[in-house]
């Protein structure tokens, strides 16, 4: 099995690093991920500048892991699927991120985007998060080892191509992980704060918040079974039509004056 990762915390970051590990154990594993961290890019792309590549070796025994790419996660995946790759992938997965993209996050998340990326070229593909708490020691080894759990089973399943999932896993540091929990995307509001500042010259300026909670998340959602303790995996798509609106504004009268 041929396995393309990617994430938007950079090639270097150890989430990435230890979930390559772990699917090694299930095939052959190439990088192509963003040179910097693109956290909360979304899907934009690079239009104005080049995309510069840089092949990218293992530190422990310098073979070749993949490139690392100067632009965004969504770049990652459209250079990688259209140039770099002598071969298509079977399986594309983005992570492991640091933080959850649970509920409302999936439409910020550079992790989702260049999963959904790889689901427009019609490739199966896993958004993988880990959700942490704050000054916490993040344990990426057993995380990772969840994150090719999952993956192996929803491959076991043998989704149609194009498919795309996401998955978010609890907190390590709470305690043991409960299970794996089938669970439709949060759309309650989050809770957003800014910090408002005046700079030496008298301007205005904000830090956003790092700080993104939802307080009244919808129940049955992947937010409440991920405070829970349980692994939400969670089937999306990237048609935004609404096909219930669609269809009533089919019954309206529509004209154009003179």
């Amino acid at each position: 099995m041929r396995i393309l990762l990617t994430n938007d915390d950079g090639i270097y970051a150890p989430g990435l690093r230890a979930l390559r590990r772990e699917l090694m154990k299930i095939g052959e594993v190439i990088v192509v991920a963003p040179a910097t961290e693109q956290s909360a890019t979304g899907h934009s792309v690079t239009l104005l500048t080049p995309l510069l590549v840089t092949e990218v070796f293992d530190d422990a025994d310098q073979s070749f892991l993949g490139w690392a790419v100067e632009g965004r996660p969504a770049d990652c995946m459209k250079l990688a699927l259209l140039e770099l790759l002598t071969e298509p992938p079977d399986l594309i997965v983005s992570g492991l991120n640091a933080g959850s993209n649970a509920g409302i996050n999936v439409l910020y998340s550079g992790t989702v985007a260049a999963a959904i990326e790889a689901a427009f070229y019609r490739h199966t593909a896993i958004a993988c998060s880990l959700e942490y708490t704050k000054n916490a020691r993040l344990d990426w080894p057993k995380a990772a080892d969840y994150a090719r759990q999952v993956v192996e089973q929803i491959l076991a399943h043998s989704p149609a191509k194009g498919s795309l999932f996401n998955v978010n896993i609890p907190p390590l540091e709470r305690g043991g992980v409960k299970g794996i929990r089938v669970m439709p995307q949060n759309v309650s509001v989050y809770e957003e704060k800014f910090d408002r500042r005046t700079n030496p010259r008298g301007r205005t300026y904000f830090w956003t918040s790092p700080e993104f909670v939802c307080h009244e998340p919808h129940p049955d959602t992947d937010v409440t079974a991920l405070a829970e303790g349980f692994i939400t995996v969670t089937p999306l798509q990237f048609d935004l039509t609404n096909r219930p609106m669609l269809a009533e504004m089919g019954n309206w009268q529509w004209g154009l004056g003179e």
